[in-house]
């Protein structure tokens, strides 16, 4: 062999460990570390629906009451709503992981929404929330309207 094609397989390999995990290998290691069953969706969103709820599905146009967890993929929780209080809010108003991912429950549906970094905040840090996060809500639809 020669030495440029080493030289080049060296240098090919060195730069692709250097950047890192896609958010997609991030979510596909949690959700197998974890043992979680669900789909992803064809933008990179995995959703878990542990409990599906019933009375339909809320639209992008609709106002949901939700209560909620967030966290990094490490454990490190950056929000969550206090047990029984739950927020109302548009969909249309949150992240774009929210609202594809709020309208697989019904209500009184819950699980999880595993939102790769362009479905969440992107490369903006947001309080605990550092840039190209992969970010995990443990998501309950209460209501929408």
């Amino acid at each position: 062999m020669k030495p440029i094609f080493f030289l080049f397989l060296f240098v090919t390999l060195f730069v692709n460990c250097k950047k890192g995990k896609t958010d997609q290998e991030k979510i596909q290691d949690y959700v197998d570390a974890n043992h979680l069953v669900g789909s992803f969706t064809p933008s990179g969103l995995f959703v878990v629906v542990d409990q599906p709820g019933s009375g339909g599905n809320p639209t992008i146009n609709n106002i949901v009451k939700v209560e909620y967890a967030g966290q990094l993929l490490d454990g490190t929780r950056f929000d969550a709503t206090a047990t029984g209080v739950p927020i109302e809010f548009p969909l249309q108003q949150v992240i774009l992981g929210w609202q594809e991912g709020i309208p697989k429950f019904q209500k009184g549906g819950y699980g999880k929404l595993i939102i790769p970094s362009a479905l969440g905040y992107g490369s903006s840090a947001v309080g605990k929330i550092p840039a190209n996060s992969v970010l995990l809500f443990n998501v309950s639809l209460i209501d929408w309207r």
